[in-house]
Formats: C-alpha cells, sequence, structure tokens
C-alpha cells in the first residue's frame, strides 16, 4: 500500500515518519525547495526523534514535488499545518490549494484524509467522493510530537456518515497503530479536536487561578500539585503547573473559534472569555513583575542590561509562535538584550538582541535574568551564584534552591 503526505510542516513530517516507522511506503509532497532540504535530511523542526526517525527509515519514504505521481498513491493525507494570525484565527488558503491539487492528480480510487486541523463544516463542504473521504484529528504536541504519532493512545475518524464502515485500505492503516479507533460523523471528528484543546486551556486556566489563589492565602501550590495527579479524575499528565498563559497557537486557535460561535450567548461566551483574558494577563505577568521592580528600585530602564534565557513558546520545540519571550523582547527594544536557546535561532531582526550559547555568560554580564523557558539545558543554574543586586524573574520555578543564593530579588508565578 502506498500512502502519500500532501503538505510537509510539522504535522505532516510527523506522520510520514511515523507511517515509515510502521513499514508502509510513503512519499511526502512539497515545494520544490523544501523536498530538496528534506532529501538532504536538512529538517526545518527541531523535533526529539524525528531526523534520526526519518534516516532510519530512509528506504521507505520518498520526497517529491511533482504532485502527478499522486496517482499511484492509495491514501492520500492533507497534512500542511493551518497558520494562524495573532488572534488565532485561521487560514485555508494553502490548504485549499493543495485539496485542488490532490483532486486534479489523484486516481479515481484513491482515499483522501484530511489531518490538517480544520473547523468544522468543512471537511463536508470538500468536492470529492464522500465514501473516499475522512477526517482524521491530530493530537500531536510539540517536543513530544513524533511519539504521539508512533503510539496514539485513540484515533479519531470523521466521515460523511458515522455508520458507513471504514475503507479496507485505510483500516488496514489505523489498525497497524494498535489502539482504539473512535468512529463520528465529520462535524463531530473535527469539533473533538476543539474539544479536547479547550478542556487543556480550561486546566491551564485554572492551574493559574488556584496556583494564585494559594499564594494568597498561604497555600503551597507544589505541595498540592501530587495529590491532584493521584486523582483518577485528573490524573497525572494533567496540566496543572503554572505558566505563562497559553502559547503555540493551537489552543488560541481553538478558542478564538468558540468565543465567534458563543459570543451572542452571554452566559457560555463569559465562560470561554475568561479563558482568553486570563492567558493575555498570564503573559504579561512578566513585564508587570518587572516594571514594578525597576520602578521600586529606581533604576534607570534604557541603562539595563537583560538575561533572556529560552526563546521557544515551550521546551524540545524550537517554535516561537506566540512566544511570551518574544512578546517580551519586542517591549524592550530601547535595552540591550542577551538571549539563550539550544534550537531558536531568531530570523526576525532585533537590534538590540545577541544570542549567546553560553547561558552563564548572560548571567553574568545581565542586571535582570529572566528564564522565559525551561529548558534542561538550564538546570545547573542552581549551582551559580547571583549577585545581590540581580533580579530573577523565574515565572516556572526552575531554580529550586533560590533561598540559598544569596538573593532576595526573585520572582515566580508558582507559590512555594
Amino acid at each position: 500500500m502506498k500512502i502519500a503526505f500532501v503538505g510537509l510542516t510539522h504535522l505532516g513530517l510527523n506522520y510520514l515518519s511515523a507511517a515509515a516507522f510502521k513499514k508502509f511506503e510513503v512519499t511526502g509532497f512539497d515545494s520544490k525547495n523544501r523536498i530538496k532540504n528534506y532529501k538532504n535530511l536538512n529538517i526545518e523542526y527541531d523535533e526529539p526523534g524525528l531526523k534520526n526517525s526519518i534516516k532510519n527509515n530512509f528506504n521507505k519514504i520518498k520526497f517529491s514535488s511533482d504532485f502527478e505521481i499522486l496517482n499511484k498513491s492509495d491514501l492520500i493525507f492533507i497534512s500542511q499545518d493551518i497558520p494562524t494570525n495573532n488572534l488565532g484565527e485561521s487560514s485555508y488558503i494553502e490548504i485549499n490549494k493543495l485539496i485542488t491539487k490532490v483532486k486534479k492528480f489523484a486516481n479515481k480510487k484513491s482515499i483522501l484524509i484530511i489531518l490538517s486541523q480544520v473547523q468544522p463544516g468543512f471537511t463536508r463542504k470538500i468536492q470529492f467522493d464522500h465514501n473516499r473521504l475522512y477526517y482524521q484529528v491530530e493530537t500531536l504536541i510539540f517536543g513530544n510530537s513524533l511519539e504521539r504519532a508512533m503510539y496514539p493512545e485513540r484515533t479519531i475518524v470523521g466521515s460523511f456518515n458515522s455508520n458507513k464502515k471504514i475503507e479496507k485500505k485505510y483500516l488496514k492503516y489505523l489498525k497497524s497503530f494498535k489502539c482504539p479507533i473512535l468512529k463520528m460523523n465529520y462535524e463531530s471528528a473535527e469539533f473533538a479536536k476543539i474539544s479536547i484543546n479547550l478542556f487543556l486551556a480550561s486546566s491551564i486556566t485554572t492551574s493559574n487561578m488556584l496556583n494564585s489563589l494559594s499564594k494568597k492565602i498561604g497555600a503551597k501550590w507544589a505541595e498540592i500539585v501530587p495529590a491532584l495527579k493521584l486523582d483518577k479524575r485528573i490524573g497525572q499528565f494533567a496540566y496543572i503547573k503554572p505558566g505563562l498563559g497559553i502559547s503555540g497557537g493551537n489552543l488560541e486557535r481553538d478558542m478564538n473559534f468558540v468565543s465567534k460561535i458563543l459570543s451572542k450567548d452571554k452566559k457560555n461566551y463569559s465562560v470561554i472569555n475568561s479563558f482568553i483574558e486570563h492567558s493575555k494577563f498570564m503573559k504579561n505577568w512578566t513585564l508587570k513583575i518587572l516594571n514594578r521592580e525597576i520602578k521600586k528600585k529606581n533604576l534607570s530602564r534604557k541603562k539595563i542590561v537583560l538575561g533572556v534565557l529560552g526563546l521557544a513558546y515551550k521546551p524540545n520545540t524550537n517554535s516561537i509562535k506566540n512566544s511570551p519571550a518574544i512578546d517580551l523582547i519586542k517591549k524592550f527594544k530601547k535595552n540591550t538584550i542577551l538571549a539563550c536557546d539550544p534550537t531558536v535561532i531568531l530570523k526576525e531582526k532585533f537590534n538590540n538582541v545577541t544570542q549567546l550559547k553560553n547561558y552563564e555568560e548572560i548571567i553574568k554580564k545581565s542586571d535582570i535574568v529572566i528564564i522565559m523557558t525551561p529548558w534542561n539545558k538550564f538546570k545547573s543554574i542552581n549551582k551559580i551564584k547571583f549577585t545581590s543586586k540581580q533580579i530573577v524573574v523565574d515565572p516556572y520555578s526552575f531554580i529550586n534552591n533560590y533561598k540559598n543564593l544569596n538573593f532576595k530579588n526573585y520572582f515566580s508565578i508558582e507559590s512555594k
């Protein structure tokens, strides 16, 4: 069986690699420039294990920009990530172009599966034989995407009629992953993806709110977290660590979609709107701390040197989509900023930002040190001695022995 993945952004590359891992013959389709890079194993996404997986299964993988050979494919996945703007609004221009190409070159028996993140109603509107058209929910997580693509906990499949049997070749592919297959109609599957993300958003929002309350009443959120994780109704993988709001683009996209639908429903709209507003509030937490301390200590704002540790929106990825670190840097354009990140190389020009590989050097040269991404690389920070005058902002409570580091100007979100 021959499988095609059309659109080789982060989503497509991870699912292509997972299919090759399962010994299927796969071909990835994209632009000439991107294909040229991938043939030379120049992978643009710093996803743990992805490059090695593609390399190890290279005998099962082909890359092509010639869409005419799509007619040889049994399964065709549209696997282009859907871009979003800063408001979480999706653009379907690229995916519609890809669907048009696929319809032109696919054979009359090819099965088309939409893997991209689309809104409810999108799949049903596609002018393609609905007996051969499916929507499959992806639930990848940056930094753990390949593992989730290879070993999914379940697969959610949408078809035009939930009572219709899944086509044999597609079913064979799905069964190779040895996980439960949940079948439903297009709209249910599309909304299942959004529902998952909204539950995650609610967990993040609730955790930040309860942590804030813990500080006010003298409780320690770090002590409460283990109790929550041992509750089966919540679980060990729950998003219950306080942080700088919601970033990355995907959750923001789905909150924006639901917000628009509920705009006329005041009661339910207030719930989703509180998620959005609270996320904005938490993203500005670091800036508020800095502004307060700069004013309190009567520091010369323009002369302050900022050390920013971490630029990616979360560890184990090179994505800076809606990154709190980038937002913060933009607020201090007149300051000298020294930055370090294991994977991110800034493409956008910031004349005041210098990227260094040695974060210890940054700490020595900075008046204010901000740990914006809790990378493992920064763990040895617990052994570094700070000066008594340095301000250290540690949103994720990465420093675990701050009381012994000889400084009083330490700030974190989590109550300790």
